[in-house]
């Protein structure tokens, strides 16, 4: 059954608009926890726009689940993922003037440095995961990283709206996750996934985890954090027979 790992980032986005203490990414992680996630993700950006230093020590210390971090691979990162040791670190692109993560890590380019950054992760017991495009050469250069799995990344998925194009983008994602196990890589996904596109991709036998956030907070605006996340794991369990 595909596991599922609820990002709380955008708790603390409404929290931070106000500079306030509400609402509480912990609380609603816990709620997530309660319908019985598999694991809570959290991205501290370097510009620090909503999840904070202290929101992951706090979130690491109390969630019963495993926690994935999702980072940039950068030093100050490096340090204190060294430092919390999560479950699982995923390395992620950033760029200050960008809403949200666009496009995949280009791990082509900088192989030997994500080599270095891996080393170290995995020498204190931490899963190193990439999170890339669903691309061949991306694949591959993971696979030389030594990288334990990779996130494919489904924004581009999520955002076509013409059936034709929904369908070989999907087929991308197959056979990029046929290609990364062969390759020896636990495969995961996301990015905008939402009740209405997760299912084709919870489908994917290959993929073991998905990772989402946005959606579900924004969901539990309108039916609650609880009935969100119960909404969201029974299509993803209903989607293999």
């Amino acid at each position: 059954m595909t596991r599922l790992f609820v990002n709380v980032d955008h708790v603390a986005t409404i929290r931070e608009a106000r500079k306030t203490h509400e609402p509480d990414p912990l609380k609603a992680a816990l709620l997530a926890e309660k319908i019985g996630v598999e694991g809570i993700t959290v991205h501290l950006r370097e510009d620090r726009r909503h999840i904070q230093d202290e929101d992951v020590r706090i979130i690491h210390k109390n969630i019963k689940t495993k926690l994935n971090l999702e980072m940039a691979a950068i030093k100050e990162m490096v340090e204190l993922a060294l430092e919390l040791k999560p479950y699982q670190v995923s390395l992620v692109p950033e760029k200050r003037q960008e809403i949200t993560t666009e496009g995949g890590l280009d791990v082509c380019s900088q192989v030997q440095e994500l080599t270095d950054i891996q080393k170290q992760i995995n020498k204190q017991g931490i899963l190193f995961n990439l999170f890339v495009d669903p691309d061949m050469g991306q694949i591959e250069a993971s696979q030389k990283v030594a990288a334990d799995s990779i996130e494919i990344n489904t924004g581009a998925y999520s955002e076509l709206t013409d059936s034709g194009k929904v369908e070989e983008e999907l087929v991308r994602i197959q056979e990029a996750a046929k290609q990364a196990v062969k390759l020896g890589l636990r495969v995961f996904a996301g990015h905008g996934l939402n009740f209405d596109n997760v299912k084709a991709i919870a489908a994917i036998p290959e993929i073991e985890e998905l990772n989402i956030g946005h959606f579900l907070v924004a969901q539990s605006v309108y039916m609650g954090m609880e009935e969100a996340v119960k909404k969201m794991k029974q299509i993803i369990e209903t989607a293999r027979p």
